[in-house]
C-alpha cells in the first residue's frame, strides 16, 4: 500500500476556497499528535511577514468563530492513479483466461509497477522494466526489457488444460525492440479464490488500497475467458476512448463491467495508433483511446472534515484564514467570503485568482534552496516548502516522476505556498511574494484608504458570469490574473463593455486558457501547447483538453490576447526584480489620474522587487487588440539584461512580432481607455505593481495615482 503520511505534523485544507454567508465550508485536518488542536478564525489585510514592510495584519473574527478545540487524528493520503472497476470480476479457473493490454512505459524505477491486476493475477513490469505475469504463486518474466516511449501489446494467457501460462510482449512498430514470449509450466495450484477480485488499472489492488502504480500509458485492456483471444469469450473489455471527460470507464464487452478513475490520470492521449492526421481528438477518438497514468498523480486528498464554518449574514466580504495550531505546529488556511448574491456591500469589487492560486499550488521551484530557511526563521514566515515535501503532490509547473508535465491542479490538498506568511523567494530585495500574500498589498492599501470593498473570485465568475459583478461601479485584478476559463472572460468582457471600470493591476494576465472538470469539483486542467512561458511542453497532438475538448494554451493563440480585453499582454520577462514608469502622457483631460502625483518617475521602490514595474511585463500593441483610444499613461524603462522576450513576441534570433528593437518592447505600458457602452479600463501591465503600494506608510506617487483611478471609478 502506497500512502504518504508524517512529513508535515499538522496540516489542513478546505473544501472550497470562496462561499456567501449562509454556506458552508469544511475544513479537513490530520495531526500526528494526541492532544486536540485549536481552530480559530481571522480576517486577514496583510500577509506580508517582511518586518521593513506592513507585516501580517489579522483582525480576529470570534464572534462569527470562538476559538474551539478539535480531536486530533491522522489522516493518509494515497498518490497514484489507477481505475478500479464498480464490481468484481471472476476470471475461469477451469477454462482459463486471457489478459491484453497496450501500453506506453515511462519509467523505470526499482519497484513493480501493476499494468492490470485481477485477485491474486497481475500483469506488470518488475523492477528491471521487463514484463511479468504473476498468477496465485507462479510468475513468468520475459528477458527483454520493455523501450520506455514506446508502444507493446502484453498477451498474458493462463492453460489450464495444459498448466501453462504464456507471456507475451510484442512492439506494435516494426523497429521497436523488445519482442519476447515465455511459457512454462505452472508449479503451484491455482486457487478459484486467487481469480476473484475488483479489476485494477494502472495498480494492484491490495488490502482495499491501490499500490505498485505504473507509470505510462495504458490502452485497451481486454480480459478473454477460455485460452483464446476470440470476440465471443470477451469478460471485459475497455475503451478509453469512450467519454474522454469524464472519470467512468466504459465496458464494451458483455457484461458492463464499468470502472472509475481516481487521482485523475491524463485522458484525450494519444493511442498506438495515432498516426498525426489529427490534432484534435474529438475528431479522432479511435487514435485517442490511452490514458497516462503516474505513481504521484493526486487530486483530492480525501480527508474526513473535522469541523465547518458557515458565515453569518453580517459578516464582512473579504480574506478569511482559518488558524490551526497544535503544540509548537501550525497551519493556516485562507478563504474568501463573498457578499450575498446579487446584494453587493460597496461598489469596488476585488477578484480573486483563485484558479491561479491552484494552478501554482505546491509550486516546488527549481531554484529553491535550504539557505532561504533562514529569512523564514528569522521573519517567522511558514517554515515548510513543496520543495521540500514533494509526497504533498506538486503544481503544473512541476513534472511527474516520469519527466511529463502536471497538467491538472486542485485546491482539495495542503497547499504550503497559500498560507498568509509564505516565502515564494527567500534571498533578494524586498518581502519575495507571489499570488497570495503578494495580492495582500493591494487588500492592506484598501484597508489604509478606507475603500470599502467586496471580494469576488474567478470561481463565482465562472459559475455565475457577468451577474456575479455587474452590480459594481468598478471591478480590480490583484497582482496576477494568469488563467482564466472562457466563462471568466466572456463576464470580464460583458462587465466592460456593459458600462463597468475594470482596474487590471497585474502583469501576464489572462494568459493561459483552463477548463474545470465537470465532474471533480476544484479540479483544472491546463495543457501548456505550441507557444508562450511554458514549464513543460505538452506533446504533439495532446493541445486539446480533455476536460471540455477545447483547444488548451494561451488564450493569445484561440483569438483572445489579453490587449483585446486589457489594453495590454504579456510581453517580457525577467528576474524577480522591478524598475519604474516614466511618464508619458501630458495630455489635459488625463491630468485627474496624476493629481498629487510629483514628478515623471512612479514606482522606483517596492516590495515586489524594489520597484512598480518588474518580473513580468505586459504592453500594449494594437495588432493584437489595443484599442486605438487607448491611452498609454507611463512606459517603464531600464530593465536589466536579465530580461526577455516571451516566445510569442520573439519570432527569430533577428526579428519578433512587433518590428521593433527588442530593448523597446522590454517595457510595461500603464494605460487607459474608455468603451462605447459608458465602460473604462485601466491596466499596470506589471506583477510587481501592487508591491509599490504600502512603501513608506502608503504614502507615495504609485499609491496616489491609483487613489485617483479607484475614487474615479466609484465616484
Amino acid at each position: 500500500m502506497q500512502n504518504t503520511t508524517s512529513t508535515v505534523p499538522l496540516a489542513g485544507y478546505s473544501d472550497r476556497l470562496s462561499l456567501r454567508p449562509g454556506e458552508t465550508i469544511g475544513f479537513k485536518i490530520s495531526s500526528n499528535a494526541t492532544e486536540p488542536f485549536q481552530a480559530w478564525l481571522t480576517r486577514s489585510i496583510s500577509a506580508d511577514p517582511n518586518p521593513d514592510g506592513p507585516g501580517i495584519i489579522e483582525e480576529p473574527v470570534e464572534d462569527a468563530f470562538p476559538e474551539q478545540s478539535f480531536p486530533s487524528r491522522f489522516q493518509p493520503f494515497f498518490p497514484g492513479s489507477y481505475g478500479i472497476t464498480d464490481t468484481e470480476v471472476t476470471l475461469p479457473h477451469d477454462e482459463g483466461f486471457l489478459l491484453s493490454v497496450l501500453i506506453f512505459p515511462t519509467l523505470r524505477k526499482p519497484a513493480k509497477q501493476t499494468i492490470l491486476s485481477v485477485g491474486e493475477v497481475t500483469l506488470s513490469l518488475n523492477e528491471t522494466g521487463a514484463a511479468a505475469f504473476c498468477i496465485g504463486g507462479n510468475q513468468l518474466t520475459t528477458s527483454t526489457v520493455l523501450e520506455l516511449r514506446c508502444w507493446y501489446r502484453l498477451d498474458a494467457l493462463y492453460n489450464p488444460r495444459t498448466s501453462s501460462a504464456t507471456l507475451r510482449q510484442i512492439p506494435i512498430k516494426s523497429a521497436t525492440p523488445g519482442a519476447a514470449e515465455i511459457t512454462q509450466k505452472i508449479a503451484n495450484p491455482i486457487e478459484p479464490s486467487a481469480l476473484e477480485g475488483p479489476v485494477c488499472i494502472a495498480a494492484r489492488w491490495h488490502d482495499h488500497a491501490a499500490c505498485d502504480h505504473f507509470n505510462g500509458k495504458i490502452e485497451a485492456p481486454t480480459i478473454f475467458g477460455g485460452p483464446e483471444a476470440t470476440a465471443g469469450s470477451v469478460i471485459a473489455r475497455w475503451d478509453f476512448s469512450r467519454d474522454i471527460s469524464s472519470t467512468r470507464l466504459r465496458d464494451d464487452g458483455p457484461n458492463d463491467v464499468d470502472a472509475r478513475l481516481f487521482n485523475l490520470p491524463a485522458r484525450a492521449m494519444t493511442g498506438a495508433n495515432w498516426d498525426a492526421s489529427e490534432m484534435c481528438w474529438r475528431h479522432a477518438r479511435e487514435q485517442y483511446g490511452a490514458i497516462h497514468f503516474h505513481d504521484d498523480d493526486i487530486y483530492d486528498f480525501g480527508w474526513k472534515t473535522d469541523f465547518t464554518f458557515t458565515p453569518p449574514a453580517d459578516l464582512p466580504s473579504g480574506v478569511y484564514v482559518m488558524h490551526i495550531r497544535c503544540g509548537v505546529h501550525a497551519d493556516a488556511m485562507p478563504f474568501y467570503v463573498c457578499a450575498p448574491k446579487g446584494q453587493p456591500r460597496s461598489r469596488f469589487c476585488v477578484l480573486i485568482p483563485t484558479f491561479t492560486y491552484a494552478v501554482y499550488g505546491n509550486h516546488a521551484r527549481p531554484d529553491y534552496d535550504p539557505s532561504w530557511q533562514a529569512r523564514i526563521t528569522a521573519w517567522d514566515a511558514y517554515p515548510h516548502n513543496a520543495a521540500e515535501h514533494r509526497d504533498y503532490g506538486l503544481s503544473t509547473y512541476n513534472y511527474h516522476s516520469d519527466n511529463s508535465g502536471i497538467c491538472h491542479a486542485s485546491h482539495r490538498r495542503p497547499l504550503f505556498n497559500l498560507r498568509p506568511d509564505y516565502l515564494t523567494f527567500g534571498t533578494g530585495e524586498g518581502s519575495g511574494l507571489r499570488h497570495f500574500q503578494a495580492d495582500s498589498h493591494l487588500i492592506s492599501w484598501l484597508h489604509a484608504k478606507g475603500i470599502d470593498y467586496d471580494v469576488i473570485t474567478d470561481r463565482e465568475l465562472h459559475d455565475e458570469g457577468v451577474s456575479a459583478i455587474a452590480d459594481y461601479d468598478a471591478v480590480t485584478t490583484t497582482s496576477h490574473p494568469e488563467y482564466h476559463t472562457r466563462e471568466t472572460l466572456d463576464a470580464l468582457q460583458n462587465y466592460r463593455d456593459n458600462g463597468g471600470n475594470l482596474l487590471y493591476l497585474g502583469g501576464n494576465g489572462f494568459y493561459w486558457r483552463i477548463a474545470l472538470h465537470q465532474e471533480e469539483d476544484g479540479a483544472i486542467e491546463i495543457r501548456r501547447a505550441e507557444d508562450g512561458i511554458r514549464a513543460w511542453a505538452a506533446e504533439p497532438g495532446e493541445y486539446y483538453n480533455a476536460f471540455d475538448g477545447n483547444y488548451g494554451g494561451l488564450w493569445r493563440r484561440n483569438g483572445r490576447p489579453p490587449q483585446m480585453l486589457a489594453g495590454v499582454g504579456f510581453s517580457a520577462q525577467g528576474e524577480f526584480n522591478g524598475s519604474y514608469y516614466r511618464r508619458k502622457c501630458f495630455d489635459p483631460q488625463y491630468d485627474w489620474i496624476f493629481e498629487g502625483v510629483e514628478g515623471d518617475l512612479l514606482g522606483d521602490f517596492g516590495f515586489s522587487g524594489s520597484g512598480a514595474a518588474g518580473f513580468e511585463l505586459d504592453r500594449a500593441d494594437q495588432r493584437l487588440g489595443t484599442p486605438e483610444n487607448c491611452t498609454v499613461l507611463a512606459s517603464s524603462e531600464k530593465h536589466g539584461k536579465d530580461f526577455m522576450l516571451v516566445p510569442e513576441e520573439q519570432l527569430t534570433h533577428l526579428t519578433n512580432w512587433a518590428g521593433e528593437p527588442e530593448e523597446k518592447l522590454l517595457r510595461a505600458d500603464m494605460v487607459y481607455f474608455e468603451v462605447p457602452g459608458g465602460g473604462s479600463v485601466f491596466a499596470t501591465g506589471s506583477i510587481t505593481f501592487c508591491g509599490s503600494l504600502p512603501w513608506n506608510d502608503y504614502e507615495n506617487n504609485v499609491s496616489k495615482l491609483l487613489e485617483n483611478v479607484v475614487w474615479k471609478a466609484i465616484e
